[in-house]
């Protein structure tokens, strides 16, 4: 009962947070969707981090950590250092572009980056926001419902229905102020949790040093970096580098991208990248040593789910209120990924689109998409952690180098443009049907080829393929 209440607690408090926030709900005309370009570097650091490094860390990720060891560095490696890559010359000039064209919508940035006018462009990467983060936001839904079932026995439908049904209570009416706020309280919330499990895991067994030798014992190279998976030192060094692109690939998610979008000032894009790295390095670590923890509490048997290995060492190590705190911050980090989501899905009907116009039309837009999203969540078959690569390797190389070319100060022509889009998913694609996405993450050619594609165009017909950026 203990875990119940504590579960349901922390629901009460992310429902009152983002019914509150809507009482700064300012006269602005992108208040729903941008909350007024208002908010400061804290909230938006807390609310990026969140949306990002969401339920799948806890439920997708920790399960490869438990089936593949300390390999996992790699991934981990990946996401956070190819993200660095991205910021460093992406974010600011997003921002800025941002003010400058005064959009709403992530669609919108990219028709009219650079003085531009693409309206079949705009409708495009609409198409793809909608399909790919509709699937997105089904599998954080599903991580949700993973964690009940394996706490409370609860079919995985109910954790799909309980966090769908928290969204729409905060953002029919709060829009992406009130996905913000609640992200940061998830935030601080699912730091909570992952330290609260890795300090209990290392106490319980005998301290860090009693830890780290029983992992030696696990399996033979349970703590190699990687030579004993992939055969040699280079295919290791070759996995790592092709999860950069994934780090990179943060580019092409507008649910992380129109949190920068909507900071109070450009000139705030350092300060925010600074306490979004901090708190970023902690977690993945914090993830990491839980994610090995697992193997020495949860015996690998047939028939075992990897994925449910979080909630199952919760139930080993914590007592009744504890182990409410840790679902909350899974159930943290799916809300805070699918609002978001949802948020970018609704902005695409309501003004991409323009299907409803008005508070009203963009509140419509945000319910249908959250039934959709729901509909996913209770019928996809595959994992979470393969439904999140999926969808998110798709928007890093279709939409993801169409913003890294426009933040270097280049204007593609639209057809360009539609081409960049179209060579960089179906080589992605391609690599993972071939099965060489085992060895080399398929973002990465995705990604290369596509910016190839924009060099080459450029380089043989000049500015039949690009025109200068209007500074």
């Amino acid at each position: 009962m203990l875990e119940i209440a504590g579960f349901i607690f922390f629901l009460a408090v992310f429902a009152g947070i983002g019914l509150w926030s809507n009482k700064k709900r300012t006269s602005a005309g992108n208040d729903y969707l941008l909350a007024g370009q208002t908010v400061n570097p804290l909230l938006t650091a807390l609310s990026a981090a969140a949306t990002k490094y969401s339920g799948y860390m806890f439920i997708g990720l920790i399960g490869y950590i438990y089936t593949y060891g300390i390999s996992a560095i790699c991934l981990i490696c990946g996401f956070l250092f190819g993200d660095v890559i991205a910021y460093s010359f992406v974010h600011r000039h997003l921002r800025k572009a941002t003010e400058d064209t005064k959009v709403s919508t992530f669609a919108e940035l990219l028709s009219r980056w650079h003085s531009g006018s693409y309206r079949y462009l705009r409708i495009a990467v609409g198409i793809l926001t909608l399909i790919f983060l509709c699937t997105y936001a089904g599998a954080q839904l599903n991580a949700g419902g993973k964690a009940l079932y394996a706490i409370f026995g609860w079919p995985t439908v109910s954790g799909a229905l309980i966090g769908a049904g928290l969204i729409l209570v905060y953002c029919l009416f709060g829009g992406l102020r009130a996905s913000i706020w609640t992200d940061a309280a998830q935030s601080i919330l699912m730091m909570t949790a992952i330290l609260l499990l890795l300090i209990s895991a290392i106490v319980h067994v005998g301290g860090v040093t009693v830890f780290v030798e029983k992992l030696k014992l696990v399996e033979p190279g349970y703590l190699d970096p990687g030579v004993t998976r992939f055969g040699s030192i280079q295919a290791t060094l070759l996995f790592a580098f092709g999860w950069l692109f994934n780090g990179i690939g943060v580019t092409g998610q507008p649910q992380v991208m129109i949190r920068f979008m909507a900071l109070d000032k450009t000139e705030h894009i350092k300060k925010t990248g600074f306490l979004y790295f901090l708190w970023s390095g902690s977690f993945l670590l914090a993830i990491l040593g839980v994610g090995l923890a697992t193997r020495l509490y949860i015996t690998q048997a047939s028939g075992f789910d990897p994925e449910l290995a979080l909630p199952e060492l919760s139930q080993i190590l914590m007592p009744g209120l504890a182990v409410g705190v840790i679902l909350g911050g899974v159930f943290a980090a799916s809300m805070s990924t699918t609002d978001s989501q949802v948020l970018s899905c609704s902005a695409v009907l309501s003004e991409d689109f323009n299907l409803w116009k008005g508070a009203n039309g963009k509140r419509i837009s945000t319910l249908i998409i959250t039934i959709g999203s729901l509909a996913i969540a209770l019928f996809a078959t595959a994992s979470v952690f393969n439904l999140v690569i999926f969808a998110w390797t798709a928007l890093a190389c279709s939409i993801g180098p169409l913003v890294i070319i426009h933040a270097l100060g280049a204007r593609p022509r639209e057809w360009l443009c539609f081409l960049m889009m179209l060579v960089g998913m179906t080589v992605a694609f391609s690599w993972r049907a071939s099965g060489l996405g085992q060895q080399f993450y398929e973002g990465a050619p995705g990604i290369l080829s596509a910016l190839a594609t924009f060099g080459v165009l450029r380089l043989i017909l000049k500015d039949k393929a690009a025109s200068p950026a209007k500074n």
